[in-house]
């Protein structure tokens, strides 16, 4: 059985992202991935030789769904809680790919906002096929970097952001990066570089 892993910060110390939004978004969304993983998984486990094929292959569609979902809502929770100033290590992997952490920046602001209004993520994802940090857009939450380690996540499901503020989706990316925890986004690049290596 999976079990929902606590806030690794103090909802309430987050700027512009309140303790309701969060506590919401932890507990249902995430806490519903979670039980419906453990839910899929039971009903596997129940699987037969007798079970007709399309019935398994919709148990394992929902879940790497909810597999995705789970892990996903983990890091990026785990990516909160900072005070959202970047430094070297991580400004330097994003440069090298698109000429500057500022040009990085705006295009991954712009894919959020692609999203904005509908469902998926952005990640910024270490390519082991490329070597390189990457941003990828996924419309939902089976479709990603297929040989990535996400670095940072924006989740742009409109429930990370509709409590707090509605449709201003640019204002939740805005509140989103006051508050990346980039030395969690560091320890994941480098053990990623280390993989790579």
């Amino acid at each position: 059985m999976h079990a929902v892993k606590p806030l690794p910060f103090n909802p309430t110390k987050l700027r512009g992202l309140s303790e309701k939004l969060i506590v919401s978004h932890h507990e249902n969304n995430y806490g519903g991935a979670v039980k419906n993983l453990n839910r899929t998984e039971e009903e596997l486990a129940r699987v037969s030789k007798d079970t007709p094929p399309l019935v398994v292959a919709a148990l394992k569609e929902r879940e790497l769904t909810f597999a995705n979902s789970a892990t996903l809502h983990e890091l990026y929770f785990g990516n909160l809680g900072g005070d959202g100033k970047a430094s070297s290590a991580i400004e330097g992997a994003v440069a090298r790919t698109y000429g500057s952490f500022g040009r990085w920046e705006e295009l991954f602001r712009l894919t959020g906002m692609g999203l904005a209004g509908g469902s998926g993520w952005v990640v910024l994802a270490w390519d082991f096929q490329r070597g390189e940090a990457r941003s990828y857009w996924s419309g939902n939450h089976t479709q990603g970097c297929a040989f990535g380690q996400p670095l940072l996540v924006l989740d742009m499901y409109e429930h990370a952001y509709a409590i707090d503020y509605g449709a201003a989706a640019a204002k939740y990316v805005d509140a989103f990066f006051q508050n990346i925890q980039w030395d969690e986004v560091n320890r994941r690049l480098e053990s990623a570089q280390r993989r790579s290596a």
